[in-house]
C-alpha cells in the first residue's frame, strides 16, 4: 500500500530529482507546494547530517507525516573542504548557482588551480513521528547525528539518516547543460562532465541516489512506510 510522506524541500531541482528516484519505494512524496507550505527553516547546523535532520523535523511537525529531507552540497580540495555545507550559498545569502560557480572558479585561481579532485555529498533523513512528546535536549542530539545512523530518538520522532557520495573533479570551465548547482563544472572519475548527462543516468550515478538506494534497501528490509 502506498503512504504518503512529506518531501521537505523547496528545491525544484532536488525535488525532481528525488521524485524521480523514489518513484517506485512504495511512498507517496508530497511536494511543499502541493501542501500549501513555504517553510522557512534555519539551517543551523555544521555538517550535511545534521542539516537534513533538521528540515525533516520542520516539515514532519508542520504536517503531521513523516517528512523526506536532503541535504547536499559539494567538496573541494584545493578549497579545504569548501563549500560544503555552505555550497547554496558560497557566494553569499541568495547567491545563484552562477553566482556560486563564479566565486568557485575565482577561489580555485587565486590558489593557482584550474582544476581540483572534490565529491558531493548527500544525506537523507527520514523523520517519522511517534506521537510521543519531544525531548528537551533535542538540539545536541541533532548536531551529533551521523550520516548513516537508524533510530535518532527526538521524542516525538524517529530519525533515520542515509549518505551518499560522487567522486570527481571540478574545473575552471563549464560544459553542458544539465543539471544544477556545480553540475556544469564537475567532471567524473571517467572524465565525463556531469551535465552531459541524461537525469536518468545522473540519478544512477549521483551522491543523492546512493544515498537514496539506501532508503530503499531499509525500506524494503525493515522500514516502516506509514
Amino acid at each position: 500500500m502506498t503512504t504518503t510522506w512529506q518531501l521537505a524541500t523547496g528545491n525544484a531541482h532536488k525535488a525532481e530529482e528525488i521524485l524521480a528516484i523514489v518513484a517506485d519505494f512504495g511512498v507517496e512524496l508530497r511536494t511543499p507546494k502541493a501542501a500549501g507550505l513555504a517553510l522557512e527553516v534555519d539551517e543551523w547546523a555544521t555538517t550535511f547530517a545534521a542539516n537534513a535532520v533538521v528540515k525533516a523535523v520542520a516539515y514532519a511537525r508542520a504536517t503531521g507525516l513523516p517528512a523526506l529531507a536532503d541535504d547536499s552540497g559539494i567538496a573541494i580540495d584545493a578549497l579545504d573542504g569548501a563549500p560544503g555545507v555552505y555550497s547554496a550559498r558560497f557566494a553569499g545569502p541568495g547567491a545563484s548557482d552562477a553566482d556560486n560557480n563564479a566565486r568557485m572558479v575565482r577561489e580555485l585561481l587565486l590558489r593557482g588551480k584550474r582544476t581540483s579532485t572534490a565529491r558531493y555529498h548527500c544525506v537523507i533523513a527520514v523523520a517519522l513521528p511517534t506521537g510521543l512528546a519531544p525531548r528537551a535536549d533535542e538540539r545536541d542530539l541533532i548536531a551529533g547525528a551521523a550520516p548513516d545512523g537508524l533510530g535518532l530518538d527526538l521524542g516525538d520522532l524517529i530519525l533515520h539518516t542515509f549518505s551518499g557520495t560522487m567522486e570527481g573533479a571540478v574545473c575552471d570551465r563549464a560544459e553542458g547543460q544539465g543539471g544544477f548547482g556545480y553540475d556544469p563544472y564537475f567532471r567524473l572519475e571517467d572524465g565525463r562532465p556531469l551535465a552531459t548527462l541524461s537525469a536518468a543516468d545522473k540519478n544512477a550515478l549521483s551522491h543523492r541516489g546512493a544515498a537514496l538506494a539506501k532508503l530503499r534497501r531499509w525500506l524494503e528490509q525493515s522500514g516502516p512506510r506509514g
